[in-house]
C-alpha cells in the first residue's frame, strides 16, 4: 500500500473514529436502554473476526439478535423476518445503527471505516488454506464497509465479495482516501434505501453447509 495514502487512511480513521463516538453517545444510551428492554442479555456482541494478514480481533456491536443466537437456526446468516432477531435488532441491523460500536475497533486500528468486511474467524476455513485471492482480501484491515456492501452486502455470495474486495484493493492503491470516501457516501444511501441488509435463499443453504464443513474439519483436528 502506498505510504501517504495508508498514512491519510489511518488519520482518517482515528479524527473521525474519535468524532463519531463523541458525536453519536447519546444516541448510544438511548439504544443501551432499548436493547436491553427488549430482550436479556448484554448491551453490546463481540464476535472473533479475521483481519489483516489474518489475525484474529474481536468486533464490536450492539446486539441485535438473542443470546446465542450463532448456535441457533441458521447460526451466522439472517434472513428476513428471522425470529432470532429483537425487536429493536430488526430497526438496528436495517439502520446499520449496530455497527456503530466498531468505531472502538477502528480507533483501536484493528479496523478502518472502508475496507473487505470481515469474516466469522471460523467462516473460510483456516487462513493457512486460503488460496492467493482470498489472502490478498487480508493485506488491507477490513472496514465497517466498503466496495461489496455497497454493491450487494448480504446478498452476494463469498465469491463475489472476493470480486469486489480484489476491486476494492486495487482502487484504493490508485485513488487513496478519495475513494473511501466515496464508498462512504455511497453506503448512507444505502442504508437510506435499506439494501441487501438479508442473506438471499440461494445462498443461504451454500454458506450453512460451507461452516458446517469448516467445523467439523477443526473439531476433528482436535
Amino acid at each position: 500500500m502506498n505510504k501517504i495514502h495508508a498514512l491519510m487512511k489511518r488519520t482518517f480513521d482515528i479524527i473521525f473514529g474519535i468524532i463519531g463516538i463523541a458525536v453519536v453517545s447519546p444516541l448510544f444510551i438511548v439504544i443501551a436502554i432499548g436493547i436491553k428492554l427488549s430482550s436479556r442479555g448484554p448491551i453490546f456482541f463481540k464476535q472473533a473476526r479475521l483481519g489483516i494478514n489474518g489475525n484474529r480481533y474481536n468486533i464490536y456491536k450492539f446486539r441485535s439478535m438473542v443470546v446465542n443466537a450463532e448456535n441457533m437456526g441458521t447460526g451466522l446468516f439472517n434472513y428476513d423476518n428471522d425470529p432470532r432477531v429483537t425487536k429493536i435488532g430488526g430497526f438496528l441491523r436495517n439502520s446499520s445503527l449496530d455497527e456503530f460500536p466498531q468505531f472502538i475497533n477502528i480507533i483501536k486500528g484493528d479496523m478502518s471505516f472502508v475496507g473487505p468486511r470481515p469474516p466469522v474467524s471460523y467462516e473460510l476455513g483456516d487462513y493457512k488454506d486460503f488460496d492467493d485471492n482470498l489472502k490478498k482480501c487480508f493485506t488491507v484491515k477490513p472496514g465497517v464497509t466498503g466496495l461489496a456492501q455497497v454493491s450487494g452486502r448480504n446478498e452476494l455470495c463469498w465469491n463475489e465479495k472476493i470480486k469486489f474486495n480484489l476491486e476494492y484493493i486495487e482502487k484504493f492503491h490508485k485513488w487513496g482516501i478519495i475513494y473511501d470516501l466515496k464508498l462512504i457516501i455511497l453506503t448512507l444511501f444505502k442504508v437510506f434505501k435499506n439494501e441487501g441488509s438479508h442473506e438471499l435463499s440461494k445462498n443461504l443453504e451454500q454458506d450453512m453447509a460451507r461452516v458446517k464443513k469448516h467445523k467439523e474439519e477443526k473439531e476433528n483436528e482436535t
